[in-house]
């Protein structure tokens, strides 16, 4: 019995699917990367995006564009919580921290609105949802419990934010993001530090809310320590440069 021919062409066959197996799948772990880290839902503005925007004043990443937007919209809830703080806290510092606020937010919201004019940057003009509902829970409240929501609520949201200022600042290459960034550095730090004045900042609340475990709305039913000592704090100066001329 005499032995079959070897089938010719089946090594290069082989090989050449193995090839293109081998291809696809890298392909496709090439695009699988890529929509993880940047168009996925959920996922933090990347600052060397596609979203990139070439200004004058250097580039504006997602994560820049990203800060403006938040910027305005605490200005758009902070400084209604500010006014109402001024009228329904019942301790000198809750109002305090109110009056911090209104001044605080007075400033930045003109800040913001000017370099998004030069960016030529469209901004929101209400409130998102979650803040509307923050300022729907105050209004509810009296008393004490207004003093406590209030400190509360304010203070983690000033957390969020104080966390996306850092990273701008670290990593922006645009000059009107970075002095922004500096502005909104200083006000921010210093609304923190007039809230947790107030004695009413639950700090576990804090700490949960930063690692994604509460809301806001909720903070564990804490008795007030009262005002800290000396806790009377004078409005920042601002601290921005000029910026570049147009």
């Amino acid at each position: 019995m005499r032995p079959r021919p070897p089938v010719k062409g089946r090594g290069i066959v082989s090989g050449t699917g193995l090839i293109v197996t081998c291809l696809t799948a890298t392909l496709a772990a090439l695009v699988f990367s890529f929509w993880s880290f940047t168009d996925r839902p959920g996922a933090a503005p990347n600052v060397l995006s596609a979203h990139t925007l070439q200004t004058r004043y250097g580039p504006l990443s997602a994560l820049d564009q990203d800060f403006l937007v938040k910027v305005r919209l605490a200005g758009l809830w902070e400084l209604p919580a500010g006014r109402q703080a001024q009228a329904k806290g019942t301790t000198a510092a809750v109002r305090t921290a109110g009056r911090h606020l209104v001044e605080g937010h007075r400033f930045l919201d003109e800040r913001v609105l000017d370099v998004a004019s030069r960016l030529d940057l469209a901004l929101p003009d209400e409130p998102s949802d979650e803040q509307r509902q923050w300022l729907a829970t105050l209004d509810e409240e009296q008393g004490q419990e207004y003093d406590r929501r209030f400190a509360n609520i304010l203070r983690i949201a000033h957390g969020r934010v104080f966390s996306v200022v850092a990273q701008v600042r670290a990593s922006t290459r645009n000059s009107l993001v970075r002095e922004l960034a500096d502005d909104a550095n200083t006000t921010v730090l210093d609304h923190i530090k007039v809230l947790e004045a107030t004695g009413y900042v639950d700090f576990d609340a804090v700490a949960r809310d930063l690692a994604g475990g509460s809301t806001p709305a909720t903070p564990a039913p804490v008795p007030p320590s009262g005002p800290l000592p000396g806790s009377t704090f004078p409005l920042p100066p601002p601290t921005y440069s000029p910026p570049p001329e147009r």
